[in-house]
């Protein structure tokens, strides 16, 4: 097994709070600082971590829409194209490589409707290899949004 119950340990400490310095970690966790630093090194060498971020609250900065989409493509060969393309389009936070009718999902955060329509027209719909998306959802309020705690057993 890669992680062992004190690497399970910090992760949960670090999903609840990135922020959070090594040396309170090593309080918590009951270690040396430069043993959790160790550690933290070796789990974003494996790529388990591997980015640390804020989180940002993006209602106050602007953007009230959240919206789910299907993606359809011309060939499965434009996969790759495709989502270059659509990493250069700030408003699309997530995408998915997805098995059915979809090629991929995505998600995508805009300022309003009208905003939400442009991206889709305008910035999506123009991808060269996109047949077509599917608006599935719109989101009136996320409830939670959490990091996947590692598993215990």
């Amino acid at each position: 097994m890669l992680l062992d119950s004190l690497d399970q340990q910090i992760l949960q400490i670090l999903s609840a709070d990135a922020r959070m310095p090594y040396t309170e970690v090593a309080r918590i966790c009951n270690i040396s600082g430069p043993a959790v630093h160790q550690r933290i090194a070796r789990l974003e060498r494996l790529d388990i971590i591997h980015k640390a971020q804020f989180e940002l609250n993006v209602a106050k900065i602007g953007y009230k829409t959240c919206a789910f989409l299907g993606v359809v493509l011309n060939d499965l060969s434009f996969m790759e194209q495709v989502v270059e393309h659509m990493r250069q389009i700030p408003e699309i936070v997530e995408c998915h490589y997805a098995i059915g009718k979809y090629a991929m999902f995505i998600k995508v955060y805009a300022r309003d409707n009208k905003h939400l329509l442009h991206i889709i027209l305008d910035k999506i719909a123009i991808i060269p290899g996109v047949l077509t998306t599917e608006t599935f959802q719109v989101s009136l309020d996320e409830i939670f949004h959490r990091q996947l705690k590692p598993s215990e057993d």
